[in-house]
């Protein structure tokens, strides 16, 4: 009886009612395993240990456990980053008891985190994360009747990043990029895909003689037609045709040197020699993305098909770009302002008599009756 090590982890171990209970401390800090461990033994000898309410029982560790493995693992796209998030969640939260994690706790959360020099960003996932553990805690799993992170005010982010190529920028960055390079910059360019829709794009999904590539978006998890226009489809076109091995239909379309795969941590290491070898700085492959939207929107492009261009499953992140569109509309106001100066020639003298049309007088007008005669008058 009590406390071991299960690899890096201490747990704990105590008999109570004649059965053998282990449990871990989710923690590898002995001196806070100490006191879990002593806490928990005074709440066995007062017959207190399984008779308290789930939450009293659970742990904040056991509850994110639960949440990666029955939830985000399975149904979110975005697991990959709950596991980013749990790195630096579990070693504050993990040991304490569901009842424990109180609002003050998360604010003393935020203020380390920040103190390391975490951004705004990277916290208000983490207590997304949170929040959306509770949620499930409160309503499917009933451990606990609150949730502890609403009551917790998120970070302020800063303007979301708002950064496109210059055509001066392009052209420099064309000419640093290598050609297997080049070719994946341009298509990025002109067709606004993802880098990772660009990378798993293959033949089978080029349709050359419509002008059309099919992506598949593995951020929305589904598929979109995309136009190409006239320098993709050359660009693509005379790659095809200058292969010395006619290409399978399921053979990706970029490749690198070597002829494989194009592995995205070789891609931004040519990215940013190209980049470098350019002179262009602050600037990131999905800013190829920005610069397809951006140029769309000042020239006048409206904002839904822009989002439907860009596979945005919502307009709200379309609208980040309607400040660019806004500045386009003015080339709206001139055509109406055309308009109405071309009329003003064409509208008749006020003063000529001759072009003032003559009244049209009813029988009802003379009669006052409320029954219309639209017969002449007689002189």
């Amino acid at each position: 009886m009590g406390l071991y090590r299960r690899g890096p982890t201490w747990w704990i171990s105590f008999s109570y009612s004649g059965k053998q209970v282990r449990h871990s401390t989710e923690t590898d800090d002995k001196k806070l395993a100490e006191k879990i461990y002593h806490k928990v033994m005074t709440e066995v000898a007062e017959g207190k240990w399984f008779d308290r309410p789930v939450g009293e029982r659970k742990t904040f560790g056991e509850m994110m456990e639960k949440y990666m493995v029955e939830h985000s693992r399975i149904k979110k796209r975005s697991a990959s980053r709950d596991e980013v998030s749990l790195l630096h969640l579990l070693p504050f939260f993990g040991p304490y008891y569901l009842k424990d994690v109180s609002p003050s706790l998360i604010s003393s959360y935020k203020a380390a985190r920040l103190a390391k020099g975490a951004s705004s960003a990277s916290l208000n996932r983490e207590l997304a994360l949170m929040k959306h553990a509770f949620t499930l805690t409160i309503t499917e799993w009933q451990w606990v009747n609150e949730n502890p992170v609403k009551k917790v005010s998120m970070e302020k982010e800063p303007p979301a990043r708002d950064r496109w190529l210059t055509d001066e920028e392009e052209e420099a960055l064309l000419g640093a990029s290598p050609e297997w390079l080049r070719e994946i910059v341009v298509f990025a360019l002109d067709t606004g895909c993802r880098r990772a829709e660009a990378l798993s794009l293959v033949w089978q999904n080029v349709n050359l003689e419509t002008g059309v590539a099919t992506v598949f978006g593995k951020k929305t998890s589904e598929w979109r037609s995309v136009p190409l226009i006239r320098r993709v489809r050359e660009m693509l076109s005379t790659k095809h045709a200058n292969q010395k091995v006619r290409p399978l239909k399921e053979a990706l379309v970029f490749l690198n040197p070597t002829g494989q795969a194009v592995n995205i941590h070789e891609l931004r290491s040519a990215f940013e020699k190209a980049l470098d070898n350019a002179g262009i700085n602050n600037f990131r492959f999905h800013d190829l993305r920005h610069t397809f939207v951006t140029r769309l929107a000042q020239n006048g492009v409206d904002l839904f098909t822009i989002q439907k261009l860009l596979g945005h499953t919502t307009f709200a992140t379309t609208q980040r770009y309607a400040h660019h569109y806004t500045e386009s509309l003015r080339r709206g106001i001139n055509v109406l302002d055309a308009y109405v100066e071309g009329r003003k020639v064409r509208e008749p003298d006020s003063e000529r008599q001759e072009d003032t049309p003559k009244p049209f007088i009813t029988i009802l007008s003379q009669k006052g009756e409320n029954t219309p005669d639209f017969q002449e008058r007689k002189s």
